[in-house]
C-alpha cells in the first residue's frame, strides 16, 4: 500500500474506537496489558491534542476583532486547519458545522466593520437607515464545512432613496472583495450582494419576492431556484430585526402561495438519486469519474432539499437540516423512526462530503464531489446506500402528499 492509498484508507476509517475484544481475544495477560496501555496512551494523547486545538481556536477567534484586512485570511486558514484535524480524530459532523459557522460569522462581521471604515475614509456617508447581512446555502443552514464560498444578501431600510442604493452598491463591491481576501471564494452562481438581485431595500425585496411567487418574472426556473436558496436565509450581521423581518417575509410568501411550494416540492421529488438496478449504488460507467458518483448532487442535496420542503410547508422558522428534522418529529410530521433514519442519512452523507474536501485540501484528489463507493468498507458503502433509500422514501411521501402527477 503506497502513501496515497494509506491516506485514502485512513480518511475513510473514522467510525470511533475499536472493539477491544476483537484485538485481545487471542492475547495472553501480558499482551492484554500492553494493548490496554497503548489504548490509554493514545486516549491521553488525543485528549491533549483536543485541548491544544481548543486553546488555539479560542486564541484565533479572540484575535478576529482586532485583525486587519490582510490578517483575516491567515486566521481563517488556521481555524480551518484546526477543524480538519479535529474532524479526522473525532468525526463529528455537528461539531465541525457549529465551529465553522461560528468563526465564519465572526470573520464576516469583522469584514463588515472594515468595509464600513473604508467607506467612511473614502467619503461615503452611511445613510441613516438600518441594514443587515444575511447568509444562505450551507451557511444559512449553519452547516458550514471546510471549503466555503460567498452566499450572502444585503437588505436595508426604506427611505434612503437613490443615495442608499448607491451607497450599498459600493459597500457590496468592497464587501465581496474583502470577503474573498479573507478566504471566502466568490459564489460561482452569483449569489452575492454585488449583484443587484441580492441586495435592496425592504420594499425592493418585497416587490422582488412578490414577482417570483406570482410568476411575473420571465425566467421561472431561475427564480424558483433563487426562492429555494432564500428559504435558508439567516442573520449574520447588522440590524437583526430587519434581517428577521426579511427572513419571515420569505417564509410567509412561500407558505402563502401554495403553487410556488408545490413547484418546489415537484423539483425536490424529481431530484435523481445514485440508485440503479436492484437499488444498488449507481456509478458513472465511463469518463473522468468512472466508478464514482456525485455525492452532493445525487444524495446529499436531495436530502437537504426534501427536508426543506416539509419544513416550509409546516411553517417552521429554523433552517438547519437536523434541527428541521427534530422539529418535524416533535410536531408530528415524522415518526421517531423516520426522523432517526433521516438524521443518520444526513450524518453519513455529510461525513463523506467533508472527507472529500479533506482529500482536495491534502492534494489527494482534485474533485470534492465525486466518491468511489467501492473504495469504502462494505459496511460504510451499505450505510450510504441505505441513506439514499431513506431519501427515496421521503421523496415518495412528499410526492403523494402534494399530489404531484
Amino acid at each position: 500500500m503506497n502513501m496515497q492509498q494509506e491516506e485514502l484508507y485512513a480518511y475513510n476509517q473514522l467510525d470511533g474506537l475499536p472493539d477491544v475484544s476483537l484485538i485481545t481475544r487471542y492475547c495472553n495477560l501480558d499482551e492484554i496489558r500492553s494493548v490496554m496501555q497503548h489504548l490509554s496512551d493514545t486516549v491521553a494523547l488525543d485528549h491533549q491534542r483536543i485541548f491544544e486545538w481548543k486553546s488555539n481556536n479560542q486564541s484565533l477567534i479572540a484575535s478576529i476583532d482586532s485583525s486587519t484586512r490582510q490578517e483575516l485570511k491567515e486566521i481563517h486558514d488556521k481555524l480551518n486547519h484546526i477543524e480538519m484535524e479535529r474532524f479526522l480524530l473525532v468525526s463529528s459532523v455537528s461539531a465541525l458545522h457549529q465551529s465553522c459557522t461560528e468563526y465564519r460569522d465572526l470573520l464576516a462581521k469583522r469584514v463588515m466593520l472594515l468595509v464600513a471604515d473604508e467607506m467612511d475614509i473614502s467619503g461615503y456617508a452611511l445613510p441613516d437607515i438600518p441594514f443587515a447581512l444575511l447568509s444562505m446555502g450551507s451557511d444559512g443552514r449553519e452547516e458550514q464545512t471546510l471549503i466555503t464560498d460567498q452566499d450572502y444578501l444585503i437588505v436595508y431600510g426604506d427611505g434612503g432613496g437613490e443615495a442608499a442604493d448607491s451607497y450599498f452598491l459600493k459597500y457590496s463591491e468592497l464587501l465581496v472583495e474583502y470577503l474573498e481576501d479573507a478566504g471566502f471564494k466568490r459564489c460561482t452562481g452569483g449569489i452575492m450582494p454585488i449583484n443587484q438581485e441580492w441586495r435592496g431595500s425592504m420594499s425592493q425585496w418585497r416587490r422582488r419576492l412578490l414577482s417570483i411567487v406570482r410568476y411575473e418574472s420571465e425566467d421561472l426556473g431561475k427564480n424558483m431556484m433563487d426562492l429555494i436558496v432564500l428559504s435558508d436565509a439567516r442573520y449574520v450581521g447588522g440590524d437583526r430585526q430587519l434581517a428577521d423581518s426579511l427572513a419571515t417575509l420569505i417564509r410567509d410568501m412561500e407558505h402563502e402561495f401554495f403553487q410556488v411550494l408545490w413547484g418546489m416540492a415537484k423539483a425536490a421529488t424529481e431530484m435523481r438519486l445514485a440508485l440503479g438496478f436492484l437499488k444498488r449504488i449507481w456509478t458513472e460507467s465511463g469518463g473522468e469519474h468512472k466508478g464514482e458518483f456525485n455525492l452532493k448532487l445525487l444524495a446529499w442535496a436531495p436530502l437537504v432539499m426534501n427536508v426543506r420542503i416539509i419544513s416550509i410547508n409546516q411553517g417552521l422558522a429554523v433552517t438547519n437540516t437536523v434541527e428541521r428534522i427534530n422539529r418535524l418529529e416533535k410536531e408530528g410530521s415524522f415518526s421517531s423512526n423516520i426522523a432517526s433514519g433521516l438524521k443518520d442519512a444526513y450524518q453519513i452523507l455529510t461525513k463523506y462530503r467533508i472527507l472529500l474536501q479533506i482529500k482536495v485540501i491534502k492534494g489527494i484528489q482534485n474533485d470534492s464531489h465525486h466518491l468511489n463507493p467501492y473504495q469504502l468498507p462494505t459496511e460504510e458503502r451499505e450505510k450510504i446506500r441505505k441513506a439514499m433509500l431513506t431519501i427515496e422514501d421521503l421523496q415518495k411521501t412528499i410526492h403523494n402528499n402534494f399530489q404531484i402527477q
